[in-house]
């Protein structure tokens, strides 16, 4: 073999498993395969579902015909987004003034949630520099990738207990009273935990926000499905607006996603908040204008179609009805699928619990099957899943998930 003659220092990558498994099941010709690997809403056909809102707002805009569609917006994005994702995601329902609470949040517009996230990581390493950044264990692949390309080093604090497949709430809080120092930052995931689908509840945030609170943590909220989990935008921002509201001395960010809630996976529609605390609302534009700079040399403004969707429904109290109500018809399918599956395990009598699929909430639930069952499904079944037993409930219907279910059955009984 010829030698390479280079300058550069590469090694091979592993690929991304998501995606690695999504181009697998894409070749795969057997007639029953099911896909419950990517985090994408699916019609119990198995179809993509452009939202009718979302449809409704496309052939609205183009009866608009603006002719600045496609022109450049601000380096922070298309500056009525800003305000209209701020809203949303903070709803200024708490004891401040919305002009005292709207002048503590710095907002841009972002490459959708992984923007968002990557953008919020950047920022901080070259501006709090905290000695290290606190991800749950597990948590979403990219989190590792967000925060090691940020060039700050990664801890874990427990999140699931595998023997009760439930969130281990006294291993995170237990590893982070002792083990985290002041300045350090905390992933937290706002709502629908991903890949467990276990959240903390109300009493359990509090604890949490007391904790960042007295050992002066950076809470970094990772908001992708906003409205999707529970079908109530109001419910799944509990946790952002209660640090936000009810810790104003504590700075915070949060790093928002509308590919799930408005089924714009493609278009890339994102926004980034950072929230002072209440006596340094002077430095907000600052903040903003380094946002700015980082946004500059990156992709110098978010992409302007998908926002401009987001704008209209959100806009008008018809649209916004609208999809209030698109977003029922998801949470609830995927509810429906997730009891559906526990009924048919059930029925069965496959050997282990199962109580915790209907226990577990939004698009993914951690199944409990080992890598061995996860290989097994596929190449026996043709079922897609991550071999860490995370399974996309969204990729079940009613017309698979017996068939799921029994090969699930089968897999754990031929194993034992």
């Amino acid at each position: 073999m010829a030698k390479i003659d280079t300058r550069l220092n590469v090694a091979p990558v592993p690929p991304d498993e998501i995606f690695a498994l999504n181009g697998a099941y894409a070749v795969d010709t057997f007639p029953h395969k099911v896909s419950l690997g990517v985090g994408v809403y699916r019609t119990d056909d198995g179809k993509p579902w452009p939202l009718p809102v979302v449809q409704k707002a496309e052939k609205s805009l183009v009866e608009d015909d603006d002719l600045f569609r496609h022109e450049y917006t601000a380096i922070e994005g298309d500056v009525p987004f800003l305000g209209i994702a701020r809203n949303l995601m903070f709803g200024f329902e708490g004891k401040q003034s919305e002009e005292e609470a709207k002048a503590r949040i710095a907002t841009v517009q972002t490459v959708a949630g992984t923007g968002a996230n990557h953008l919020g990581a950047l920022f901080l390493a070259h501006h709090m520099k905290p000695r290290s950044v606190w991800l749950s264990n597990p948590s979403w692949a990219n989190h590792q990738t967000i925060w090691e390309l940020a060039g700050v080093p990664r801890k874990t604090y427990p999140y699931y207990h595998a023997a009760t497949r439930s969130f281990d709430f006294e291993g995170m809080i237990n590893t982070l009273e002792s083990e985290a120092e002041e300045g350090d930052a905390v992933l937290l995931h706002a709502c629908a935990h991903n890949p467990t689908g276990l959240d903390p509840n109300k009493e359990q945030w509090v604890a949490i926000a007391d904790l960042c609170e007295r050992k002066k943590l950076f809470p970094f909220f990772d908001s992708a499905y906003q409205g999707f989990a529970s079908g109530s935008v109001e419910e799944d921002a509990w946790a952002v607006r209660y640090f936000f509201n009810h810790k104003p001395d504590m700075e915070m960010c949060v790093a928002q996603s509308f590919s799930k809630n408005f089924g714009l996976y493609g278009q890339r529609v994102g926004a980034f908040h950072y929230c002072t605390n209440r006596s340094s609302t002077s430095i907000r534009d600052i903040v903003v204008n380094n946002l700015c700079h980082l946004i500059r040399g990156e992709f110098s403004m978010g992409p302007r179609v998908g926002c401009s969707i987001v704008k209209k429904i959100l806009t008008s109290d018809e649209l916004t009805a609208d999809w209030h109500q698109d977003l029922q018809v998801m949470s609830s399918r995927i509810k429906t699928m997730r009891r559906a599956l526990y009924n048919e395990l059930v029925r069965l009598q496959t050997p282990g619990t199962w109580e915790h699929i209907i226990e577990q909430n939004g698009m993914f639930s951690y199944t409990g099957l080992t890598p061995k069952q996860v290989y097994a499904l596929k190449d026996k079944y043709h079922i897609y899943l991550l071999k860490s037993g995370r399974a996309s409930i969204s990729g079940l219907s009613e017309k698979n998930v017996a068939y799921v279910a029994q090969a699930i059955d089968d897999v754990i009984r031929n194993e034992n």
